[in-house]
């Protein structure tokens, strides 16, 4: 998971609800402190374990050249709620957490932030794997889709162990309850070694705690079973950009390079980062993104 560095939201940034059509999905809304919102709004999808707060240190930059930025919480993950514990209209489908599904949600909700206009899409780590689906649906209209450590397929080696683990400890009693104990027998001591913040470490147990057990499990299980759809992203006509740390050690810089060669999408490596450069190199990656987004716009207008 990211570590946010703080939490005081910056200027311009404020908390928010999407209300969708199963029910709200949490969201920071970031807007230009002075100025109008000329350019096309950018929407931010989390990793797993993560939150819209993994992003909170990107925002306002994001949002000062002229655009509106939103950072999401996904169905089941903090302060949105997860299907469980909703009863959604008539007809309408509750999210079950898996990657078709939550690309949906995040269809819809670029739907609703852009009103019509086409969106910027960034999807981190797991939610690169949700991005993409959103994409691949094609059921909106995005300006273009950015990978951000994030991989072609499933994920493998030492950080998917901590995946296989969370499933054997969830999946045979997936509640609050049993998360609860989790925290307490193993998360708690894990995360010491993150931060020395004490409310950042507050933070990090309430999102925890307030994520749904359920979620976690079946998350975990699509980022361990992903199937390899860089093919199918080639096939759209959309711009693609691939950005990840030099020194991350999830999907390796390797398996990003080809994904990002097959892609023929752009490819920014950001030095000194790990698997979060949104919180280790912020500006860096702030940067790297709006060059992009102001150029794929430009091409768009000629």
């Amino acid at each position: 998971m990211s570590t946010p560095k703080f939490l005081d939201l910056p200027p311009g940034v404020r908390r928010a609800d999407l209300h969708l059509s199963y029910g709200p999905l949490a969201a920071l809304r970031a807007l230009p402190t002075s100025g109008g919102t000329d350019l096309a709004p950018a929407v931010l999808v989390h990793g797993y374990t993560g939150s819209k707060e993994d992003f909170i240190a990107l925002l306002q930059s994001l949002a000062q050249v002229g655009r509106e930025v939103v950072a999401i919480d996904l169905p089941g993950t903090y302060e949105s709620p997860g299907p469980e514990t909703l009863t959604p209209p008539p007809g309408v489908p509750s999210p079950d957490y898996r990657l078709a599904s939550l690309g949906g949600v995040v269809a819809e909700a670029v739907d609703d932030i852009g009103g019509g206009t086409p969106v910027h899409l960034v999807g981190h780590s797991f939610g690169g794997l949700v991005a993409r689906e959103a994409a691949l649906a094609e059921r909106t209209e995005l300006a273009s889709l950015t990978l951000l450590c994030s991989g072609p397929g499933r994920l493998d080696g030492q950080r998917s162990e901590s995946a296989r683990g969370l499933i054997a400890a969830l999946s045979p009693d997936p509640t609050s309850e049993r998360l609860t104990e989790l925290w307490n027998e193993r998360f708690e001591f894990e995360l010491q070694s993150r931060t020395d913040d004490p409310g950042i470490r507050a933070f990090l147990k309430e999102r925890t705690l307030s994520s749904s057990a359920l979620g976690y499990v079946r998350m975990a299980e699509d980022l361990l079973g992903a199937a390899d759809r860089v093919d199918e992203l080639a096939a759209l006509d959309l711009p693609t950009m691939v950005l990840y740390g030099e020194n991350d050690d999830a999907w390796t810089p390797a398996e990003q390079d080809d994904m990002a060669r097959r892609m023929g999408a752009r490819r920014l490596v950001v030095p000194g980062a790990g698997h979060s450069p949104n919180v280790e190199a912020p500006e860096t990656t702030s940067s790297a993104l709006t060059a992009f987004w102001n150029e794929t716009e430009s091409v768009g207008r000629r």
